[in-house]
């Protein structure tokens, strides 16, 4: 009795004007050793809104250690990508973003428009692919709950985590990938002369804060991952349907005391949560696989193809690998009857899926069979 007493005076003393009723669920860990420190609700289902972003940005990081991608690198942004719903950078189909400015515009921003072009480069031009591997690789670092349906945490009925899983996620980016942690804690970001504030209002704010990430949507509420270190402890607080920004800086600055205060301690049951020692994705490389062998054009099959004599084009996706781009063709010409060829641009360091050659008319036409089969393109000139 005298224990549940002094857990409550506790309790009571750190979270003062904030109730349980005023959040969802959350969650204290120390990064290092996996020990929870504090939870509530940590394992019901919930929406990750923008957390989700965590995952796009762990499956961008694992291309950028085996090759796949180059920070300097230039991705092709899409119809799709560019209509996101805000919040976004407001990217034109068509242009361009180099990779380390993604991952900022993700991290800093959470721009939606930005999850969605590193989605459709890393996984052959469909967002919902690359969700497929988000859960896929999910589940091989311990996520037991989650299930993405897309990059970004915007809404959607099926796509739901829990605090237990964001935080394993979140953990595992941080060990797994520790060059590359420093982009969870940049306050600030200048774009295009715009100038970005991250979210986070414990950057900068709370002592020891190194990220981590926000996200909100109206079924999610407001979320927040925040991590913290001080001295040879590193703390990461997990916040999960706030009822408004103040409540879920508020909510993870006090769990993050509550966790510096018990960390150390001893308990009779030491409950943690489990993260591979090392990046655990076997498969995901393999969906990447390079072919060496180049395009070979057949006869086309429609009458659009067969018209190539004009100086307008459509372009449907534009990749970093030369595998990604070819199974795109295979795609396009499964789907439309037409083949692209592949238009590598030694400027950009991309692939081009294209059609060339093609009349005004010819280019609509081409354009709108896309769009009845679900294939974002643009026309050039």
């Amino acid at each position: 009795m005298k224990r549940i007493i002094s857990i409550a005076f506790l309790m009571s003393c750190f979270f003062g004007g904030v109730s349980a009723k005023d959040y969802r669920a959350v969650l204290v860990a120390d990064i290092d050793s996996g020990q929870v420190l504090y939870q509530e609700n940590a394992e019901q289902l919930n929406y990750p809104a923008s957390l989700t972003k965590i995952m796009t940005l762990y499956l961008t990081f694992d291309a950028l250690e085996h090759d796949r991608l180059k920070l300097d690198d230039y991705l092709i942004v899409s119809q799709y990508a560019a209509n996101a719903q805000p919040v976004k950078l407001g990217l034109v189909a068509g242009s361009k973003i180099k990779v380390e400015d993604a991952i900022k515009a993700v991290a800093v921003h959470s721009a939606n428009d930005v999850a969605r072009v590193l989605a459709e480069n890393l996984k052959g031009g469909k967002e919902g692919n690359f969700a497929n591997i988000m859960t896929r690789v999910a589940k091989e670092i311990g996520l037991k709950h989650t299930n993405f349906e897309n990059s970004s945490g915007l809404p959607n009925e099926d796509h739901l985590s829990t605090a237990r899983d964001i935080a394993i996620l979140s953990m595992a980016v941080y060990k797994h990938f520790p060059q590359y942690w420093k982009y969870f804690g940049i306050k600030t970001w200048t774009y295009n002369g715009k100038t970005y504030t991250n979210g986070n209002r414990l950057l900068g704010t709370y002592a020891g804060c190194d990220g981590m990430k926000t996200g909100f949507t109206n079924k999610s509420k407001y979320s927040l991952v925040a991590t913290a270190e001080r001295g040879n402890t590193h703390l990461i607080a997990v916040v999960l349907g706030a009822e408004n920004k103040d409540v879920r800086a508020d909510v993870a600055k006090r769990m993050l005391d509550l966790g510096f205060n018990k960390s150390g301690q001893k308990t009779a049951t030491v409950k943690t949560v489990s993260v591979p020692k090392n990046n655990p994705v076997t498969r995901y490389a393999q969906d990447y696989e390079e072919y060496n062998e180049p395009v070979v054009w057949e006869n086309e099959k429609t009458e659009i193809a067969a018209r190539m004599t004009g100086e307008a084009g459509v372009q449907f996706g534009a990749f970093s690998q030369y595998g990604s781009a070819q199974k795109y063709v295979k795609q396009v010409n499964d789907l439309l009857g037409v083949k692209p060829e592949i238009v590598y641009s030694e400027e950009n360091k991309v692939y081009r899926v294209r059609v060339n050659g093609l009349s005004e008319q010819s280019a609509q036409n081409l354009k709108n069979l896309a769009t009845q089969h679900g294939l974002d393109c643009y026309i050039f000139h």
